[in-house]
């Protein structure tokens, strides 16, 4: 099988993917991303890359350390690109992701969790890993869809949580320790609460410490 992006390298330290990080394109067309993701002089890329359509396409083989992460870290780590597989969504950011698109995603999931036994704990944002520098895959990303199908994680809220526990929560979570609280406040919220405001209320830290358990749902 060939890979048409060149933009890749042998992952590091004898590392393998642990993650699976989710982005979209931010770009006006599938065509678009993709010529960039393969440009040599771009130095990005990624392993996959689907189109609105659900058309799934390979660009970098899942062995190889693609460079779609970039600066950022999760649950301590750093060095994302080597640890994990790169997902890109072809969406100009401004509207919801098409039911083609969802659906060919989690098929794709399905297949990376089980071939390198990435659980749902896993599977994150591109934001969750850079909170402040990107926003990637953004609030109209339908988390808890995944979640129902055991391909991303939802929290079980925890009753009689206070705003005070939920900085120490999300950072028990993943989120990185070397960002300000408002960022990680902000990347939780993509994901978990994408239309509130404000500073860190009660109901962020019920959903934060909640992550602990995450909810189970029957298939």
């Amino acid at each position: 099988m060939s890979f048409p992006s060149p933009n890749f390298t042998e992952r590091r330290g004898g590392l393998r993917p642990e993650f699976i990080v989710i982005h979209y394109t931010g770009m006006a067309s599938c065509a678009a991303a993709r010529e960039r993701l393969c440009l040599p002089e771009a130095e990005v890329s990624a392993h996959w890359l689907i189109s609105e359509s659900g058309a799934t396409e390979a660009l970098v083989a899942e062995e190889m350390r693609a460079w779609h992460a970039g600066a950022g870290s999760w649950r301590g780590l750093s060095d994302m690109n080597s640890r994990s597989i790169g997902i890109e969504l072809a969406n100009p950011a401004i509207h919801p992701f098409p039911e083609p698109q969802m659906a060919a995603l989690e098929d794709l999931l399905r297949g990376i969790m089980t071939r390198w036994q990435i659980g749902p704990e896993g599977v994150i944002a591109h934001s969750d890993m850079a909170p402040g520098r990107k926003i990637d895959p953004g609030p109209r990303f339908d988390w808890l869809r995944l979640a129902r199908q055991g391909l991303a994680l939802w929290p079980t809220p925890v009753a009689g949580a206070s705003a005070a526990d939920f900085d120490a929560a999300a950072l028990a979570f993943g989120y990185p320790a070397d960002v300000p609280a408002e960022d990680r406040l902000a990347a939780f919220r993509l994901r978990f609460r994408p239309w509130a405001t404000g500073p860190a209320d009660e109901t962020d830290a019920a959903l934060a410490l909640g992550l602990q358990r995450p909810a189970s749902f029957s298939t």
